[in-house]
């Protein structure tokens, strides 16, 4: 009995990890000499980070603090998207950064297309905002995985469900 084994190719980050990343760009404005009297807030929404501050160079430092943190935690920066900067009340400025989950249809094609151009015993099938990948050999998924690892997609990819 040929038995096979398979993985899930997903795009996703740890909530509670970008939590804490968050928390710990909050607490540091506060603490930091050039941001403490900025009134600059950062809310997280449920896909959506909004920064709300006093200056394109206070964003500037805001957004990068907020990489860092997130960087430190093991979260892939692919997972913001930075909307433009909008002029809030009071000459404050604001700035939406979208959170990227899930695959999409295009990015899911490309991945299913390198599988079988490259590997020709492996089958990729496109589930959702997922793409499953089957093989009859582990060792052939290790080779799909440190593949896809060379790429670089448009999103953080992890491999999940591994059996």
């Amino acid at each position: 009995m040929a038995s096979t084994f398979s993985f899930d190719v997903v795009s996703d980050f740890d909530h509670q990890e970008l939590v804490n990343a968050i928390d710990q760009t909050i607490r540091e404005i506060k603490s930091r000499y050039d941001l403490k009297d900025t009134q600059t807030t950062v809310e997280l929404g449920e896909d959506v980070i909004t920064i709300n501050t006093n200056g394109d160079l206070t964003l500037e430092a805001v957004t990068t603090l907020l990489q860092t943190k997130a960087a430190k935690r093991n979260l892939s920066l692919k997972i913001f998207d930075y909307g433009k900067v909008e002029s809030a009340s009071g000459n404050r400025v604001r700035q939406e950064i979208k959170l990227k989950k899930g695959i999409s249809q295009e990015v899911a094609k490309q991945i299913s297309k390198l599988i079988r151009d490259e590997f020709s015993k492996i089958q990729a099938s496109i589930q959702g905002d997922a793409v499953r990948v089957i093989a009859k050999s582990k060792d052939d998924l290790q080779a799909v995985i440190q593949r896809l690892k060379q790429e670089d997609f448009p999103m953080a990819l992890q491999f999940t469900n591994y059996r």
